[in-house]
């Protein structure tokens, strides 16, 4: 049965992703492999491509679309050619919906030309050591200065994919300590910069699997974050949470349908090749 889900739109995109990955990605994924990560600088090319910005509006340099279509087809082009585009995913699938939903004009302004160029990589640092995916049991704190023009993050994340290039990255931290009747109360999320005296980035972590996805421990001391970059209100982090890990289960979804049609394409060749 025919696929109708995509369009001459999707496929001509499908088209330039497949040529875009034979001429920049596989020439050179022995090394991004061998390094556990992909270069800093490829990410200014999947800027210029425009893969940053079709979900972005037009006002801030995007294609100002609404579709995860997509990203669906790059999941498709880059599991097909066996190779990843490093930790760069999580840039748009998981962090664009946080700053669409939460952020402030302002801070629209400020985040999503950079975004959409690569100039700025985001990430997002929920897991903490210890914690796991109970998120209603992170350590790490916000707490507002006396002239409250800045918070003092204090703390560690672990397992951050796209940790190790980010430029900013969403920061999930208490900013007041959990109720007995909800232990989800007080977290609150912040878009920190990581060239912030005190923010550091530790190991970066070997994996099993997604080799040149650069995954990382974060660590936080006495790191002062604007007040201007909190994202959303304070205490309602679990919440924004809630409503956007669905767009992370998809990209999982998605991703492990896009690998197994590609492991099938495989398994075809290999065994043509041998008969």
């Amino acid at each position: 049965m025919r696929r109708t889900v995509f369009n001459e739109d999707h496929e001509a995109f499908r088209e330039t992703i497949r040529a875009f990955i034979e001429a920049e990605v596989v020439p050179v994924y022995d090394e991004w492999f061998a390094a556990g990560q992909a270069p800093r600088d490829f990410y200014y090319k999947l800027g210029e491509l425009g893969i940053f910005g079709i979900n972005v509006p037009e006002e801030f340099g995007g294609a100002g679309l609404e579709t995860h279509k997509f990203e669906a087809v790059l999941y498709e082009e880059t599991a097909r050619a066996g190779v990843q585009f490093g930790g760069s995913g999580v840039h748009v699938l998981l962090a664009l919906p946080y700053i669409k939903m939460l952020a402030t004009d302002e801070q629209k302004k400020r985040y999503l030309p950079k975004f959409v160029t690569g100039e700025e990589m985001w990430a997002i640092a929920m897991t903490e050591p210890g914690t796991g995916s109970d998120l209603a049991g992170m350590k790490s704190t916000a707490r507002l200065s006396e002239d409250g023009t800045h918070y003092v993050l204090n703390g560690a994340k672990t397992f951050i994919t796209g940790g190790v290039h980010a430029d900013r990255v969403i920061v999930c931290a208490r900013t007041s300590a959990p109720t007995a009747e909800d232990r989800r109360h007080g977290i609150s999320l912040f878009a920190v910069d990581t060239k912030s005296e005190g923010y550091s980035v530790g190991r970066k972590l070997d994996k099993l699997g997604l080799k040149t996805s650069d995954t990382a421990e974060l660590a936080f001391v006495d790191v002062k974050v604007p007040v201007e970059d909190l994202l959303g209100e304070e205490n309602k982090g679990f919440y924004y949470l809630g409503h956007n890990l669905a767009s992370e289960r998809w990209g999982i979804a998605f991703g492990a349908y896009a690998q197994a049609k590609a492991a099938v394409r495989f398994a075809k060749q290999y065994v043509q090749e041998r008969t």
